[in-house]
This record gives structure tokens, C-alpha cells and sequence, in this order.
């Protein structure tokens, strides 16, 4: 099964995995990761690296979910994807995450990884409503 890691900007990632529990009614199953402000960008990528490797090391593939495009988070993101992808594990990034994709990832996991992705980010669009809008 693909892994799900969220890599957010402290308390993101905590509060996204909790919103997420309370809407499933569940804990989800997913990796977090909150990016402290003043924490050294090849710390936290080796910290993650390594608890990555701990947790579910027989994922054929990681989704990671960060905040935004860019950032320390995204930047962190980014080189563990690199690992990842070195160490011949797929592993594939989205920015942007908003409540609809962790909902979408944790409820419709696929074999796919390449199909997951672009599952998760259509969540993501088909969750922004114009509530105002009667059309």
C-alpha cells in the first residue's frame, strides 16, 4: 500500500492528522511531520529519512502532502523524495494540501501511485465550493 507522509509547517501536519480523526472517527494511517521555524533544513531531512525508513520500510511508494510550494517544508520534502527515489522507492510530491486531499488520500489508497496522485489533487479542486454561488 502507498504510504501517506504529511511534511507541514509546525502545527500543520499534527492538526490535519487530527482534524482527520475526528472526521473518520479513526487514527489515521499516515506518517507526520511538522517542520519547526527555526529547525535546520539537513536535520529535518535526516530525522525524516530516518523515521521514513522505520515506519512502513516495505511501501512501495510514499504521497507526500506539504503545505506550500517553495518553503522549508516543501524544500525538506523535496530531498527526502530525492532519497527516497535513489533508494529505487517511488515516491511523489503535492503542494497545496488542503483538508479534501488528506481525506481523499486516506479514504481511496490505490496501488497506483502515479493515478493516487492525481486522485488526490482532483480532491483537492472538487473541494473548493463557491458557497455563495447558486449556479
Amino acid at each position: 500500500m502507498i504510504r501517506l507522509a504529511l511534511i507541514m509547517h509546525e502545527p500543520l501536519a499534527s492538526a490535519f492528522a487530527s482534524c482527520a480523526e475526528h472526521v473518520l472517527g479513526e487514527k489515521p494511517d499516515l506518517f507526520v511531520f511538522d517542520i519547526q521555524a527555526d529547525e535546520c533544513t539537513d536535520t529535518a531531512v535526516d530525522r525524516l529519512l530516518g523515521q521514513l525508513q522505520t515506519q512502513a520500510p516495505d511501501s512501495p511508494a510514499t504521497l507526500i502532502l506539504c503545505d506550500l510550494y517553495g518553503a522549508t517544508p516543501f524544500n525538506v520534502a523535496r530531498r527526502v523524495q530525492q532519497a527516497l527515489q535513489d533508494q529505487g522507492q517511488g515516491a511523489y510530491l503535492l503542494t497545496g494540501t488542503n483538508m479534501c486531499m488528506v481525506l481523499k488520500a486516506l479514504t481511496e489508497r490505490r496501488d497506483n501511485p502515479e493515478q493516487f496522485a492525481q486522485d488526490v489533487m482532483a480532491g483537492a479542486l472538487r473541494g473548493i465550493v463557491h458557497a455563495d454561488c447558486h449556479c
